[in-house]
């Protein structure tokens, strides 16, 4: 059904094989930043417009790949989707953020909480379908969805937040409520994951965008918990294929081990984390290591191509070593930034971003023969 896939370095470094180069994607590289993008917007006539719509929604999706020799395709569409699929109401006003209508707030909402059909979130799937067939085997595709706590944050206080207030009142007085809603988070965002995969995605990603927001022991409880639950439901593989899968939280280098057991095998991590550090602890052997993908500060992207190289080198250079060893397993990076791409960024200062990783990179490799 699919054409051959003809770059599988994303691939091959999320399950731990060397490499020839260290492959680069970008949180958010099909958005706001490029003009190309804005156009489309336009005449989608709303971000949902866009999303929902198969033919725009691939269109966006091949854009940042028509510009800049990027390792992976991501799904353009919204974390948000499910509780979207739920009937909560959501909706983008230019220049704001999600919004829902009717938020979570009291037992009897969280009581009619169910998993959604899954036919509502169809225009999704199609999408995912029409992105993976124009992608002709260029690179590999990556569908996502929010996590159980991230979904839980906005389906109760309505939109973003700064205090996560409402989110975390419930949280505290009625811990069952948020059991209850991110039990059917956990299962609803599975079920929708599985969906991307039978529909043509090649790897999966949880963007568990707000667990840093969370206390020590509230985190695991009600972030790393259900995020574990998502993944004892993903599908391991596909067509014979394996599908790897990606857990990325903002913040979460406090929790780093613990996230090290997760059955997953990408962590992603922000620009806070040292990279050496990361793969020493999770990332060099042993049974439950990972691909660790991240962490260039988005804002690096502002400073001129001089220092945006200079950046790349240190980001590199700071995980180690890559891995070259063709008969075996090792560590291995996935550049990427330490959270999404700002709308503000110049599309050239990306340019250098991707070609400086894969250059430098290349570069790491050659001295080690």
């Amino acid at each position: 059904m699919f054409a051959p896939l003809q770059n599988d370095t994303f691939l091959r470094a999320c399950l731990r094989q060397a490499t020839d180069y260290t492959p680069v994607w970008l949180m958010r590289q099909a958005g706001r930043y490029l003009p190309e993008y804005k156009a489309t917007r336009a005449k989608a006539g709303s971000f949902m417009g866009l999303a929902t719509n198969t033919d725009y929604a691939t269109e966006v999706t091949l854009q940042p790949l028509e510009r800049f020799p990027l390792d992976a395709a991501i799904l353009f569409s919204d974390i948000l989707t499910i509780p979207d699929a739920m009937g909560l109401g959501l909706s983008f006003a230019l220049g704001e953020g999600p919004k829902f209508a009717t938020p979570i707030r009291d037992e009897a909402a969280v009581g009619r909480l169910q998993v959604p059909d899954m036919d509502k979130l169809r225009y999704v799937f199609d999408a995912v379908t029409s992105i993976r067939k124009a992608l002709n085997g260029r690179v590999p595709l990556i569908g996502f969805s929010g996590s159980p706590w991230t979904l839980a944050c906005y389906m109760v206080e309505g939109a973003g937040s700064d205090d996560y207030r409402l989110v975390k009142t419930m949280l505290y007085q009625r811990p069952d409520l948020m059991h209850r809603m991110l039990a059917i988070n956990a299962d609803s965002v599975a079920a929708y994951l599985n969906a991307q995969i039978e529909a043509g995605a090649q790897a999966v990603m949880v963007f568990d965008s707000w667990g840093g927001v969370l206390a020590d022991a509230e985190f695991h409880e009600f972030s790393l918990a259900y995020t574990r639950r998502v993944l004892a439901q993903l599908k391991r593989a596909h067509d014979g294929v394996i599908i790897p899968r990606l857990v990325f939280t903002k913040g979460g280098g406090l929790w780093l081990e613990a996230m090290g057991q997760l059955d997953c095998e990408v962590l992603g991590l922000d620009w806070t984390v040292n990279l050496a550090q990361a793969r020493a602890r999770v990332g060099e052997n042993g049974p439950h290591a990972k691909a660790l993908q991240g962490n260039l500060d988005p804002n690096v992207l502002f400073a001129n191509p001089a220092q945006i190289e200079a950046q790349v080198s240190r980001v590199l250079d700071s995980f180690g070593a890559p891995h070259t060893d063709p008969a075996r397993n090792g560590p291995t990076q996935i550049f990427n930034l330490g959270h999404g791409i700002s709308q503000h960024t110049p599309p050239e200062s990306v340019e250098v971003l991707v070609r400086a990783v894969h250059a430098h990179s290349r570069g790491m490799r050659a001295k080690q023969r």
